[in-house]
């Protein structure tokens, strides 16, 4: 039968998550409680008691309270947790994982969701779910809902949310549990189809849907991954996870945000992953010439004076100078030349974006050309070579064609499919 596993304290929580059994196991599936609480009486006996969970983080609960410390009894009971829900999953009585929680609860819980395979259901209802989520999802499929009203009683707000979320996992688990299955690096591995990860964002989709066809067209499957910071940052850990022949890897607009704090930065260790497991990679710079901040009335003062646009309501774009340009390929051509892999650089001579393109308002050949600059004198002296020449660990080649150019976007994957047959050796 499938089975529903629920996380949490039932110190502090004990009704709710009764109550939450309850509705599951009337929806029809088993239900394993784990219980996360330190402090107070748990409300009812868990299958995994606190601790068993504590053991598994070295430590007991009573150690915690003697410690008085809510930070350190949060972050032991989610390491505990996170092991005793493995231990779950790889005994086969885990089709589902539900958790209600405030801040603390919410971050023992998705600790222990966020160390399951992708695929497997997971739902976390959470007073947290309305802001930046980013620290409990991180690059996993967690799914968050709003708890409205805090995790305190069932109510005339609370019942519903809380009736909404057990429906939703007893139809997840059932459907786990019938067939569908978690997805780890040997499935994709495995598949009928050799798989390539590209970057896109709005101002890049011409080109890379050009990218993404001609690739379909040579027998691979393409996950577009949305530079978002959370896109690029889930990018470079399933990169790091050997799931992909190759990372095409196009738009680059998170790296720009990372140097000026621009709010869709993917952190400092965006484009390195590929490199640095050998993962053959055919990266361009597309969208580097822009910033991305958030609504015009949070734009830093000292970009108020530059080249701004209203992208849409919740993203202001700011124009990168000649002089940041310069510092991002110079950053570009030292990632690339760390790569323990093959790679090769695709220049869009004509355009960066569809805002930077020929005649569009972001068009500046002299940002362009630091860019471009910069990146090729950041990789001269480096066993690589420039202008197209083979026979090097870097390839530079200058596409006369803006990005969304479907002759570049078709180039593009053209190069990446002959470096994946070509399969050179890894660096060392």
């Amino acid at each position: 039968m499938a089975t529903v596993v629920l996380v949490g304290t039932l110190d502090t929580k004990g009704e709710e998550y009764g109550w939450l059994r309850e509705r599951l196991i009337d929806g029809g599936v088993d239900v394993v409680v784990v219980d996360t609480g330190v402090v107070g009486r748990p409300r009812f006996a868990a299958d995994v008691p606190r601790e068993e969970v504590a053991r598994a983080a070295g430590t007991d609960p009573a150690a915690l309270r003697a410690q008085g410390d809510r930070g350190t009894a949060v972050t032991a009971m989610a390491r505990g947790a996170a092991e005793a829900v493995a231990r779950l999953y790889a005994s086969g009585r885990l089709h589902c994982v539900l958790a209600i929680g405030g801040s603390g609860g919410t971050s023992i819980a998705t600790r222990a969701m966020r160390g399951l395979p992708l695929g497997v259901p997971k739902l976390m209802v959470s007073s947290m779910a309305a802001g930046n989520v980013s620290p409990y999802v991180g690059t996993t499929d967690i799914t968050m809902m709003y708890s409205v009203v805090d995790i305190a009683g069932i109510n005339s707000v609370s019942a519903p949310v809380f009736a909404n979320a057990a429906d939703a996992a007893v139809g997840m688990a059932k459907g786990f549990a019938a067939g569908r299955r978690a997805l780890g690096p040997a499935d994709l591995a495995a598949g009928e189809r050799p798989v390539v990860a590209t970057s896109m964002a709005g101002v890049t989709t011409p080109g890379v849907d050009a990218a993404r066809a001609r690739l379909t067209e040579l027998g691979y499957e393409v996950l577009v991954f949305h530079v978002s910071g959370a896109g690029g940052r889930t990018l470079e850990s399933l990169a790091g996870q050997g799931l992909f022949a190759g990372v095409l890897d196009l738009t680059l607009s998170e790296l720009a945000d990372d140097l000026t704090g621009g709010i869709l930065s993917a952190g400092p260790d965006r484009l390195t992953a590929a490199g640095h497991h050998g993962v053959p990679q055919v990266v361009s710079l597309g969208a580097l010439d822009m910033l991305k901040f958030g609504p015009p009335d949070t734009l830093p003062a000292a970009m108020r004076d530059r080249h701004v646009l209203v992208h849409n309501p919740s993203i202001t774009v700011v124009r990168t100078t000649a002089e940041e340009c310069a510092e991002l390929g110079r950053r570009v051509a030292a990632k690339l030349r760390a790569a323990a892999g093959p790679a090769e650089g695709c220049v869009p001579l004509r355009g960066l974006s569809t805002l930077g393109g020929p005649g569009g308002p972001y068009h500046d050949p002299a940002a362009d050309a630091a860019l471009f600059g910069a990146l090729r004198e950041g990789l001269r002296g480096s066993a690589v070579t420039v202008t197209g020449l083979r026979g090097s660990a870097v390839t530079v080649t200058d596409i006369d064609a803006d990005i969304n150019d479907a002759s570049f976007g078709r180039a593009a994957a053209d190069r990446m499919h002959r470096m994946i047959m070509q399969r050179p050796a890894v660096r060392t």
